[in-house]
């Protein structure tokens, strides 16, 4: 089985790539630890996949800036008069500044040791119970969310949302998990705490995607760029349809469902490393 997948052309490796990037991008699943994962089934890995990484990252938020292009356009015009829209984009740099700082200091330590498939199975398991544990506390507290828009966001908040996302820089523990559930325990809505989680993205993305292109700026080439191509497509397309559905399941959904999955995945991955089924390249 190993063998057909590492035999598949290398244009439909990043066309299945892209998809599971922009699948799993905005939900709680952490989409790193399925590249993870997914690469090494599919033998796509080492430095130059780095790259492609970033490509399909761009194209996950690029579909964010497209769906909320209205929303976005509105707060760039209305910066120079409307705090409104300052005190928006203030809260959306200051959650980003957190994970930013960390992930400079302890990138490559992180990178180095953690980026296998076993320590992201292990955040799958327990990224899932965390969820498991903050919906159960959720429904028995009984009391309204003290948030219930992005717009009532103020600067603690975004902080606190921050050092939450900071989590995600251990693979599998999901960036828009750790921000949507950290922001549920510091009181926001469900929809809040995960449309923020969508602004969010933007700059922490970029910001990652513009430091990993200057760090591995010397593995560019032009006869990647059909690669880098269907990737980023395939991402920005399956992300675009997974936001807009994401958006409205909160709106009547707990995220349960997500927490299961992430253990059951999670529990596969290691019983099948542990029993020598599936030799996980590292």
């Amino acid at each position: 089985m190993l063998e057909l997948l590492h035999g598949l052309p290398l244009l439909v490796k990043a066309a299945i790539l892209g998809v599971v990037e922009g699948l799993t991008e905005f939900l709680p699943i952490s989409s790193t630890g399925h590249l993870i994962l997914a690469g090494s089934l599919l033998g796509f890995s080492g430095e130059k996949e780095k790259m492609f990484d970033v490509a399909i990252q761009t194209g996950a938020m690029m579909s964010v800036v497209w769906y909320y292009r209205q929303r976005i356009g509105r707060v760039l015009a209305g910066l120079g008069s409307e705090p409104a829209a300052r005190r928006f984009a203030a809260n959306v740099v200051i959650a980003f500044l957190p994970a930013a700082v960390l992930g400079v200091l302890f990138g490559s330590y992180i990178k180095a040791w953690l980026f296998r498939p076993v320590p992201v199975a292990a955040a799958f398991v327990i990224g899932g119970l965390v969820i498991l544990w903050v919906e159960r506390a959720q429904a028995g507290s009984g009391r309204a969310p003290r948030v219930g828009s992005v717009d009532d966001l103020n600067g603690v908040d975004a902080l606190k949302l921050g050092f939450a996302q900071a989590f995600a820089l251990i693979p599998g523990t999901s960036r828009s998990g750790a921000t949507i559930i950290g922001g549920m325990l510091f009181g926001l809505s469900r929809r809040a705490a995960t449309e923020f989680s969508f602004f969010l993205a933007i700059p922490t993305l970029v910001g990652a995607g513009v430091y990993d292109s200057w760090k591995y700026r010397h593995l560019l080439s032009a006869d990647d760029l059909p690669l880098f191509a269907i990737g980023l497509v395939l991402a920005f397309l399956s992300a675009l349809a997974c936001v807009h559905w994401l958006i409205r399941y909160v709106a009547s959904h707990d995220f349960v469902v997500f927490a299961w999955y992430r253990i059951a995945f999670g529990l596969v991955v290691l019983l099948t490393a542990w029993g020598g089924w599936v030799e996980w390249a590292a």
